[in-house]
């Protein structure tokens, strides 16, 4: 999926959330799940949902209402007090409690109401609410109290008024935070993430009222959107992660946690409030971003979950990958009025650490990075000058001699001046490489492989497929690797020799095998100590590039080299 399309589907789900969100606040309320009806004289609860926020409170169905937003339907019997408090005893100084001068009313007393306004009252949404069996109700006395259940209109609508808020910092997340990634504010590296990214931040806020109401239909609607306004920014964060074996892992991880993710917010429709499916829920719906976040920022490797650490020069480009990844998992969070912390806390921490942690590094990382491009672009002008210093001179001076040997009649003398004409013409060839610099890696790497085939006294096999051509240090690097490696397969392995090579504009990739007893496998590790300077310098040129290098030896024998490069 390109950038575009990506960007269109979290437009998509933005519009859907937003407007979802509107008519909420706009036509929805606290669902408390109770279907209240009057029978004879009273109002009872004829319906109960039994995943509802009434059945958790200890609401069930037949229970006599008593009141009902704010409006007594049954007056209890209560203690009557005098209306002058005790006086203070003289001796000890204390007020002595009041105490009861009679009972009002004498028995639980059905308040009247005219049809009208039980109606109306009945129709309301249901905010302030008390109810009692019909058995405590019989049994119940003023002195042993009464066994309602009952809560307040704040708790009853378990904050619906105070989420509506939360939709306007939502959607001003939405489009503040887009529009800053966007502008490249936040770092190159996230700046093609701009729309997934404020959508996924957003979302949990924006759909915040949804959840707020306890309508089952609502709550489901609510956890499907909330999945999918992740998968954006997952599918742009996978995208960054360069090994295709670890990329194939973390897709299929982000995907199971997709699928729980909408099963689990499917359940909470039916399940009651304060279950662990809400734990469940956050846990799944974070991890869809926090996974490729994590992997795009430093690759997972065999042996361990997180791998060696990124190139110096990717430094400021992997930690953005992994605060993009974490920050909805913070969102998700902050699900309490007034909606600020932890989430502000949270893009403190990266206010500070971004501007005297990371990019101070950064800027080291950017500075070696540049001083080691300084010293291949002079390694490589050094190769030139050599190569064209040869050129111009000993082979000019070969040339003559060649010439005078056959006029002098020497023939032996002529064929080892040509000879030796030859080998400098392919020194000069290796370090000045014209074929690369005008046609490509393609066309240079079918020029090294004849070169080299008649020195492995076997099968030099290539196969490649060039769609199109990278900037010229990629080139460099890449053909350089392949020189280096197929002179180790002459050295040390043996034929067949196949290497593959495929270019497009995403990315290139180039693979060596040879049929040889294979590299040690702790090769690279020793690689200093034991002077592998090859080694060593294919790492060097793939730490240059932001390309991965991976050389190991088969099960089977022979050596495997490797090398992948995406475009940024």
């Amino acid at each position: 999926m390109d950038q575009k399309q990506r960007d269109r589907l979290a437009v998509s789900v933005a519009a859907t959330a937003l407007l979802v969100a509107v008519g909420t606040m706009l036509f929805g309320s606290f669902d408390p799940g109770i279907r209240l009806a009057p029978l004879e004289d009273k109002v009872v609860a004829a319906e109960v949902n039994d995943h509802s926020w009434a059945h958790a409170m200890g609401v069930r169905q037949g229970m006599v209402v008593t009141r009902l937003n704010n409006v007594t339907l049954i007056r209890l019997p209560e203690y009557v007090y005098p209306s002058i408090p005790p006086s203070e005893d003289p001796v000890t100084g204390e007020t002595p409690n009041a105490q009861p001068i009679g009972v009002d009313p004498v028995e639980p007393t059905v308040v009247s109401l005219k049809p009208a306004i039980l109606a109306s009252l009945l129709a309301a949404p249901i905010g302030d609410f008390a109810a009692i069996q019909p058995w405590d109700l019989d049994q119940g006395t003023v002195a042993n109290g009464w066994n309602l259940v009952s809560y307040g209109d704040s708790g009853a609508s378990f904050g619906f008024r105070d989420a509506i808020p939360s939709v306007f910092l939502g959607a001003a997340i939405l489009f503040i935070a887009g529009w800053w990634l966007a502008s490249g504010r936040a770092g190159t590296g996230l700046q093609p993430l701009a729309v997934p990214l404020a959508l996924a931040t957003a979302t949990p806020f924006i759909l915040r009222p949804l959840e707020a109401t306890w309508s089952p239909p609502l709550t489901a609607l609510s956890g499907v959107l909330l999945t999918v306004g992740m998968v954006p920014l997952a599918i742009g964060l996978l995208e960054r992660v360069t090994d295709p074996a670890e990329r194939r892992l973390v897709a299929q991880a982000t995907g199971a946690c997709v699928v729980g993710a909408i099963l689990v917010g499917l359940a909470l429709a039916v399940t009651e409030p304060g279950s662990s499916s809400g734990i469940a829920r956050w846990a799944l719906v974070g991890a869809i971003p926090l996974i490729p976040g994590l992997a795009a920022a430093g690759p997972i490797r065999p042996g361990g979950l997180v791998g060696a650490a990124n190139p110096s020069g990717r430094l400021l480009e992997s930690t953005e990958f992994a605060v993009a990844g974490a920050t909805p998992l913070i969102a998700l969070s902050t699900d309490s009025s007034p909606y600020l912390f932890p989430f502000a806390l949270w893009i403190g921490l990266i206010f500070v650490a971004g501007r005297f942690t990371v990019r101070p590094l950064a800027r080291l990382a950017t500075r070696a990075q540049l001083q080691r491009d300084l010293v291949v672009a002079a390694t490589e002008a050094e190769r030139a000058r050599v190569a064209a210093d040869i050129h111009d001179d000993a082979l000019q001076e070969l040339t003559l001699l060649v010439q005078r040997l056959d006029a002098a009649g020497d023939a032996e003398g002529a064929d080892i001046a040509r000879t030796v004409s030859d080998r400098l013409r392919a020194i000069c060839g290796d370090l000045r490489l014209p074929i690369l610099d005008d046609l490509g890696v393609g066309p240079a790497l079918d020029w090294l492989v004849l070169r080299i085939e008649r020195l492995a006294g076997g099968e030099v096999r290539l196969e490649r497929s060039d769609g199109a051509r990278s900037p010229a240090d990629v080139e460099l690097a890449f053909f350089r690797v392949a020189q280096e490696a197929l002179s180790n397969a002459v050295k040390h392995g043996r034929p067949p020799i196949v290497v593959r090579y495929t270019s497009t504009t995403s990315g290139v990739s180039l693979s060596i095998d040879d049929a040889g007893p294979g590299i040690a496998t702790d090769a690279g590790e020793t690689a200093e100590r034991s002077g592998h300077f090859g080694l060593m310098n294919m790492e060097q040129r793939a730490d240059a590039i932001g390309a991965i290098l991976d050389v190991r030896r088969w099960t089977t024998g022979g050596t495997h080299v490797a090398l992948e490069w995406r475009a940024r």
